[in-house]
């Protein structure tokens, strides 16, 4: 048995029909880990082995009807973990020992999940490819000579390698679907406070939301279904019922969708819009026609502040990392400010000035009145549409090094992304063919709280298409 061939609700049945037992499970990651976490580059910290399969011997011999019981999951290194070493994949806090579990990690251990490590990512979530990570970037499952998307890049390739059954990861402008899309993985970016901060190392504060990266949509389902809910501890979290949402995965077509397409990010019959590559466009396009056979209507919306938002995201996004890095001082906890990289020390200035006197009107307050007019957007068009259909990225995973001189094409990857963080809705990416060898997502946006809906109309697409049982080919250095 290999985690790689297990999505977690297969695993999952498997535990709970006495097939196998969460020690085989446990074993498979640590196998996998060991296997391959040096040339990936995957892991930064991993649980004692004892101490797992200690965990997943009491989870044979307990409640089996715990959500997660003995499921091997793995946490992106912005989640604080009781004395398990917690990075944010940066030198700054390279020996850093949290005092408390994230509210996310408690409800995970809570539903029974067996929490094998932490994963590699950009430092303080800042990027798009996992380059600006102080402990250099992870590999793409698929191809190792290219990146596996960030921040949450470790997140992704942890899955795709089953070196666990699912990861949590953050999606500030597009962290969690820009690596669901490189490396052929549902990345779930839920509605802003539908799931808890607390715990989580703030990058952006108004526009961190706290999702997972999982084989299937079902498995996605099962995962919000644990984390989601009211926090006391997270005065942004909402008040909504939390439904098991796997449960409720009964749609077997798209009928009577309205499914939205804008011009602003893809031009249906059209090749190569907003600079996209052209094959790539190519299998957008064939995933929207697959989308209209299932039954869906396709109807075109306008999103006109698209470009907008991008320009807004990185003053807004810049201010509050500026914010957010000022209390590492290297006093209380964690290293000298020397440590800093070139990444966050260049959006620590980009945020400073922005904020700074006489220039607060020109830029920041500006920013934030066209996220109002993207939000709006938004607004509308989900009065016409019941999702909006989206790419994720305007390119393939690019090679590693190959746009890292580069911050203004990195930057750019998050075109399509940025909006949907600035308007606090939902979206995921979904899992839609190959190009060259290399995965190809697309993207489905809700409005407010229609995460059920999202879940719905994915899981109808995944189960026509099946894309996500194409495997990687390990280690393929090409």
């Amino acid at each position: 048995m290999n985690l790689i061939d297990l999505t977690l609700t297969q695993a999952l049945a498997g535990v709970r029909s006495g097939k196998f037992k969460s020690v085989d499970l446990v074993s498979s990651a640590l196998e996998n880990i060991a296997k391959y976490n040096k040339i990936y580059n995957v892991f930064l910290t991993v649980e004692d082995e004892k101490e797992l399969l200690s965990q997943a011997k009491i989870a044979d011999e307990s409640d089996k009807s715990l959500p997660l019981v003995g499921m091997p999951i793995a946490l992106k290194d912005l989640f604080s973990t009781k004395n398990l070493r917690t990075t944010a994949g940066a030198n700054v806090l390279k020996k850093y020992r949290p005092v408390y579990d994230a509210t996310v990690v408690r409800k995970l251990k809570q539903a029974g999940a067996i929490i094998v490590g932490k994963l590699n990512q950009d430092a303080w979530a800042h990027g798009s490819t996992g380059e600006n990570s102080d402990f250099g970037p992870t590999a793409n499952a698929y191809n190792l000579s290219h990146v596996a998307g960030g921040s949450s890049s470790g997140s992704a390739t942890a899955v795709a390698l089953g070196m666990s059954l699912a990861a949590t990861a953050t999606d500030t402008g597009g962290s969690i679907r820009a690596p669901g899309a490189f490396s052929n993985l549902v990345g779930f970016k839920p509605t802003y406070g539908r799931v808890s901060r607390y715990g989580i190392i703030a990058m952006a504060s108004s526009l961190d939301s706290i999702g997972h990266l999982t084989k299937s949509v079902a498995d996605s389902a099962l995962i919000l279904s644990v984390t989601a809910g009211t926090d006391p501890y997270d005065a942004t979290t909402g008040t909504a019922e939390v439904p098991n949402y796997q449960d409720l995965l009964k749609r077997t077509d798209l009928k009577g969708v309205k499914v939205g397409v804008s011009p602003e990010y893809i031009a249906i019959g059209a090749k190569a819009t907003h600079g996209m590559d052209p094959k790539l466009e190519e299998k957008v396009e064939e995933a929207l026609n697959k989308i209209r056979s299932l039954g869906a209507e396709i109807v075109e919306v306008s999103l006109p502040y698209t470009k907008a938002a991008l320009e807004a995201y990185y003053i807004i996004c810049p201010s509050e990392v500026s914010s957010n890095l000022a209390r590492y001082d290297g006093i209380r906890f964690g290293q000298g400010r020397d440590q800093f990289g070139a990444e966050a020390k260049r959006r620590m200035m980009i945020g400073a000035y922005s904020l700074s006197s006489g220039y607060y009107d020109a830029y920041y307050k500006t920013a934030q009145k066209i996220r109002s007019l993207v939000s709006q957007d938004f607004a509308k068009a989900f009065k016409e549409v019941d999702v909006v259909f989206a790419p994720v990225t305007p390119m393939m995973p690019p090679k590693i090094g190959e746009n890292i001189n580069d911050p203004m094409a990195l930057y750019l990857v998050d075109i399509f992304t940025v909006p949907v963080n600035l308007a606090g809705v939902p979206a995921l990416s979904l899992p839609a063919g190959f190009v060259d060898g290399l995965p190809v997502g697309i993207q489905l946006i809700g409005p407010h709280w229609s995460e059920q809906k999202l879940f719905e109309i994915a899981n109808v697409y995944e189960q026509a298409t099946e894309w996500f049982k194409t495997k990687p080919k390990i280690a393929n250095k090409t």
